[in-house]
């Protein structure tokens, strides 16, 4: 175990310096901005208030959100509302593709909201999105960062035979957390879920928030079950609270311990391990895909 300082209480005190980020500016940040507007698109980088939004759109890449932009879970972490989704776009699986080949990405990452309400969870606009993106800019390599199915395994299959290089199913937080954090989730859940995507061929990866009250050793337990249930690569970020009705940050955790964090998962068979305060599910996400496994 590693003993660093954290900042508690963010009511009582600023965020630490390491936290800061960069306004996001720039002409390939604007030609971005113009072309997800152009093209009605959502993006998980507005929708979640991603601190790294000008750094990404700054290098002409971003992360899309299909299925629409309204989740019918009620995570108590996340900034995309909350309600019952309108009828999603049959059109949009097109309408993606083509933003990602005029943008010109290397490396694109795709992920939706929650679709519970469908029958198989969204999962044929999930392959469609993936199929006419590799149709459109086949050199293209892509990540999908895909909802929990609610154990509807046919509908995972579906979701990861597209062709995606990389799938990654967020655990977002240790198991103690659950109930308080992703109310209609289930950790075992999640897990099996990472397990049958490895077990169908799939590079896997998840990503874990810090800061909302976990202790170390629950940290590592998550590890040692990711790593037994077939993970490759994990991202850890310091959780930043979106609006007052969300959930409070419980501690600032300092740059130090998340490095201890990376060895930590290396040393427990993990294959990569992306860790920082800045760090979310897509950051570096074109470093994933070259990963040995």
């Amino acid at each position: 175990m590693i003993d660093l300082p954290v900042v508690d209480s963010p009511e009582k005190r600023r965020k630490p310096d390491w936290l800061r980020v960069k306004l996001p500016v720039g002409e390939n940040y604007a030609k971005v901005r113009k072309l997800v507007d152009q093209h009605k698109l959502h993006t998980i980088c507005e929708s979640g208030n991603c601190p790294n939004m000008g750094e990404c759109w700054g290098e002409g890449t971003a992360t899309f959100m299909i299925l629409g932009n309204v989740c019918t879970r009620s995570c108590t972490f996340c900034a995309v509302a909350t309600g019952r989704p309108p009828e999603y776009d049959e059109e949009e699986p097109k309408r993606v593709a083509e933003a990602i080949r005029l943008m010109g990405v290397k490396h694109a990452v795709i992920t939706s909201v929650n679709r519970d309400e469908l029958k198989d969870r969204g999962a044929e606009i999930w392959y469609q999105t993936v199929v006419e993106t590799k149709k459109q800019s086949p050199e293209t390599t892509i990540e999908t960062l895909i909802p929990d199915v609610k154990g509807n395994w046919e509908a995972l299959y579906r979701m990861i035979e597209g062709g995606q290089e990389v799938v990654s199913h967020n655990m977002e937080t240790v198991e103690s957390l659950y109930r308080r954090v992703r109310p209609q989730a289930k950790y075992a859940r999640s897990l099996e879920q990472t397990k049958l995507t490895k077990e169908a061929g799939k590079r896997t990866k998840s990503g874990i928030m810090l800061g909302l009250g976990e202790t170390d050793e629950e940290v590592y337990k998550a590890m040692d079950d990711l790593v037994e249930h077939g993970l490759d690569i994990l991202t850890l970020g310091q959780y930043l609270q979106p609006t007052k009705r969300h959930i409070e940050v419980a501690q600032f955790v300092h740059p130090d311990k998340f490095e201890h964090f990376k060895e930590a998962g290396l040393a427990r068979g993990l294959k990569y391990v992306e860790s920082g305060p800045l760090v979310r599910s897509s950051y570096h996400a074109e470093r994933h895909v070259n990963v040995p496994i």
